[in-house]
């Protein structure tokens, strides 16, 4: 029963926030409710923290944001006084509490003498990226729930380079979060005294406009955008969410005028109060912009999450009617319009690499390897892309050309290093442009891939489990797959097994294991003899466990009903678990 006294332990505190205390008074008797605050602490994994917002140790409040912050203060501390003199750089989205946690976390740095460069206002987590390398700060922090539903809020942590922090840097900052003993001792400066001495300075204008230049060089063909941008009929939604400014200003500085804005998804509202989900994933998502697309005759919908590093788009198919694009479609026809303008300008750099997920549709390689580029595979997760960018500036043995994942996220230019929707909202404008002048829409160019290297279809199945039961169960059934597949009684189907907890590659047949050279990680991806593919993955930001399916056929009927069967068998094993 340690939750109850962890309870006791914050009823008890003096001077708890005021806040707090009324909510803990309200769920006084739901002891289901407050078993679930506070049986563990909230979990600080490799990119951060993310959790429903209310008092207890599993949850996002004013004192767990304090010891997140303590932790990374003392990492940052660990590292000497250059990284304590370079600082942190902090922005936020526009979900609740999101302001006032990056206050409270900037304040945490400041009593403990480290430098905070605080954004004045909501600015997507890219441009967050960016400025830690335009203010050449040690360190830097989102504070955002990405898609998440309203109640969630969540601290997301940057190295140097403006990526994501790579597994050896994650584990020690883990560890001294850990080492943080009592979250409601932390202790925090002054704001006023902090920007007195120095300690906080707040930014904005500066950074906004080093961020609108560096989108200049995400173009490709200006001519083509002369000649149709302002034709080009724009609708986008940034989903009430940060997106907003940055995305209608770059449609601008790079030509595109003919821009409608969904109006009443352009407000920042932390309720999302106009769609079930703001996730560009979710085609619900796309409703209003349907709505404004028909009225406007619009070419393309784009839409971006709240903290705005995805981005999803919408055209009419040849029923007429607007569709979203899969994350999978719209990273094949970005990269597949990226190399062609290159190779048009003969700019394919020998050395050039594309980077996907593990569970990112094949088609990108396919269409790689159709301009002599290789495809390089990480875990999922975008600060795997970022890292092998760090390699190759390193290194010089590759350049990086594009990076993606089948969740909607995109990087064309290095500039920021995490996904990135300014950058791929601009270059699906031009993209869009290039297939309007030829009289096509983005379905139809969609259709041209398709039949040039094969239908590969993906599909995704998510199962939410929450709270202390729903991750024993996320548990159990990777526990069972694992069992199964070392008893042999899925192997009939399966020629290879990879396992990312164990690093190795199993083939079936052979009964060999071959080393796979990533980070460890819970993950198991089965490959077919057909070719197709299915990999399950708990989340490492919800309480989930999700299901990635791949096939590859020779028509779009054929692929439906290959992936549909793989679909059923899977979800009906994972019932019965």
């Amino acid at each position: 029963m340690e939750w109850k006294n962890q309870y006791e332990r914050w009823k008890s505190k003096i001077n708890l926030n005021e806040d707090l205390k009324k909510e803990l008074v309200t769920f006084e008797n739901d002891g289901k409710h407050l078993e679930d605050s506070f049986y563990k602490n909230l979990e600080f994994g490799t990119g951060g923290m993310r959790g429903e917002i209310g008092p207890g140790t599993n949850r996002m409040n004013i004192y767990t944001i304090r010891k997140a912050s303590q932790g990374l203060a003392d990492f940052i501390k660990q590292a000497g006084d250059e990284a304590v003199a370079k600082g942190v750089v902090i922005a936020h989205d526009n979900r609740r509490m999101s302001k006032e946690f990056a206050l409270e976390s900037a304040c945490t740095f400041g009593a403990n003498g480290i430098k905070t460069y605080l954004f004045k206002e909501l600015r997507p987590t890219p441009e967050l990226s960016f400025a830690v390398r335009e203010l050449e700060t040690y360190s830097g922090i989102m504070i955002t729930a990405s898609h998440n539903p309203p109640e969630y809020n969540g601290f997301k942590v940057y190295g140097d380079d403006g990526g994501q922090l790579v597994p050896a840097d994650a584990d020690l900052l883990i560890k001294m979060v850990d080492a943080v003993e009592d979250e409601l001792e932390v202790k925090t400066a002054d704001a006023m005294k902090l920007e007195k001495d120095g300690l906080l300075e707040w930014v904005l204008e500066d950074v906004d406009k080093a961020y609108e230049d560096e989108l200049k060089s995400v173009v490709l063909d200006h001519g083509l955008i002369r000649e149709v941008g302002s034709d080009l009929s724009i609708v986008f939604t940034p989903l009430h969410g940060a997106a907003n400014i940055p995305m209608m200003r770059a449609f601008d500085q790079n030509g595109f005028s003919n821009v409608h804005i969904v109006e009443e998804q352009a407000v920042p509202d932390p309720e999302f109060s106009t769609v079930r989900s703001p996730n560009p994933e979710e085609h619900d998502a796309f409703e209003l912009a349907i709505k404004l697309g028909e009225k406007t005759n619009a070419d393309v919908l784009i839409a971006t999450d709240p903290d705005g590093d995805r981005v999803g788009l919408a055209s009419k198919n040849k029923d007429n009617t607007y569709e979203v694009l899969s994350g999978n479609q719209t990273g094949a026809l970005l990269l597949d319009y990226l190399l062609k303008k290159k190779k048009e300008m003969a700019k394919i750099p020998e050395n050039g690499v594309v980077i996907k997920t593990i569970v990112t549709s094949e088609l990108g390689r396919t269409i790689a390897q159709a301009y002599g580029l290789e495809t390089l595979d990480v875990l999922t997760g975008f600060k795997f892309i970022g890292e092998k960018i760090r390699q190759f500036e390193s290194t010089k043995e590759h350049e990086f050309l594009f990076g993606y994942e089948e969740s909607f996220g995109y990087l064309i230019k290095p500039f920021a290093r995490d996904k990135d929707a300014i950058q791929a909202g601009v270059l699906a404008a031009e993209m869009c442009a290039h297939y309007k002048k030829q009289g096509l829409s983005l379905h139809e160019g969609l259709e041209t891939l398709y039949e040039t290297y094969g239908y590969y279809y993906e599909d995704l199945v998510s199962f939410v489990f929450k709270g202390k039961a729903g991750a024993e169960k996320i548990q159990r059934i990777m526990s069972v797959f694992r069992d199964e597949i070392s008893s042999g009684e899925l192997a009939a189907n399966i020629e290879f097994v990879e396992d990312y907890q164990t690093g190795t590659r199993h083939v079936i047949e052979e009964d060999k294991a071959e080393v796979i050279d990533l980070p460890t990680s819970n993950v198991l991806k089965m490959i077919l003899k057909d070719g197709s593919w299915y990999c399950l993955r708990p989340s490492g930001t919800e309480p989930k466990i999700k299901c990635y399916i791949g096939v590859k056929e020779s028509s779009s009927e054929s692929a439906k009903v290959r992936l549909e069967q793989i679909k059923q068998e899977l979800v009906s094993k994972i019932e019965a678990i």
